[in-house]
């Protein structure tokens, strides 16, 4: 008879028929709980507030902490120097971090000289969405239908699943293949140099050539994969903070609108515990029964770590 698996403590929260590790907390009010292994199919990452109730990181927890110091909660999916292209699965109850697959396998971004992986923090801030329905003004193309990208350029490497609080300094408007996909540059607070930053002419000032190996890292991401190099709005230029909070306050309303079902929402998820007048609103005891009945992880679908070939492009 084949032995249960236990949920043992791992890390910032839990994993199936893992090894026992102390567990670390996410910030004060979120904790996190993976199911599965990395690198695997079935790898789920669940959050949980203070109570311990499982939430929605894309529905339940607020885009704003202080509107009046410009302080935002980012959702961290992608540490720094990681490859694994993991994010919020939007389609799926209560919205896990998951790997992303692409024809039938789990995707890794290339290393492109002289990077390894993603040269940046990168999340998404809750709260948010941009409407696949909505031509945005300002790039004359519709939204890409996920919450808005997050690149966090602070000193510390952070950690898959944490929720910090950030600092908008500007933005990027990337074209993915027709869409709109902006990217928010911003910083943690907790960064030794945070205090330095405040608009985006001071990444420019004090991280010199972090812009630039920015826009050329995504204008260039997709191309070892046979695919056409990226491109912006703009003609590539970034802009200010307040553009910037334009765009995240634009796509907070869209969200809104979502879970209120004024907006085709199309595949996605709605799925919350704290947004009491939504639609899609459930009990914390639902919340539980929707996690617990997914079937126990596989153990036998683990892929290849980490992409560890580097490619040199102009």
């Amino acid at each position: 008879m084949r032995a249960l698996l236990p949920l043992l403590s791992v890390g910032r929260g839990w994993r199936v028929g893992a090894a026992a590790r102390p567990p670390r907390r996410v910030m004060s009010l979120y904790r996190t709980e993976e199911r599965g292994h990395p690198h695997s199919e079935d790898y789920r990452l669940f959050f949980k507030n203070v109570a311990g109730n499982y939430i929605s990181p894309f529905h339940d927890i607020p885009l704003k902490v202080d509107l009046k110091k410009n302080l935002f909660n980012m959702v961290v999916e992608i540490p720094r120097w990681t490859n694994a292209k993991m994010e919020i699965a939007t389609e799926e109850p209560l919205n896990p971090i998951k790997q992303d697959e692409k024809n039938g396998k789990l995707r890794y971004i290339p290393n492109i000289f002289p990077h390894k992986g993603y040269i940046w923090n990168y999340g998404a801030f809750p709260q948010t969405w941009e409407d696949p329905h909505q031509k945005d003004k300002n790039t004359n193309c519709y939204g890409d239908n996920d919450p808005i990208d997050v690149c966090e350029i602070g000193s510390k490497v952070l950690s898959r699943g944490d929720v910090i609080h950030v600092k908008v300094l500007g933005v990027l408007a990337l074209i993915d293949e027709g869409a709109t996909d902006w990217k928010i540059i911003a910083i943690n607070v907790n960064d030794p140099e945070a205090e330095k930053f405040h608009d985006i002419d001071d990444v420019k000032k004090f991280k010199p050539g972090y812009l630039e190996a920015t826009l050329n890292w995504l204008r260039l991401y997709k191309v070892p994969d046979g695919k056409p190099e990226n491109k912006f709005a703009f003609n590539g230029e970034f802009r200010n903070k307040a553009f910037a909070l334009e765009v995240v306050n634009s796509a907070h309303e869209c969200w809104k609108a979502m879970l209120m079902k004024k907006r085709d929402r199309g595949t996605i998820n709605c799925t919350n515990v704290h947004i009491c007048d939504s639609p899609f609103h459930c009990t914390p005891e639902e919340a539980r029964s929707l996690v617990e009945s997914i079937p126990t992880p596989s153990m036998s679908k683990i892929s290849n770590i980490e992409e560890d070939r580097w490619y040199f492009l102009d």
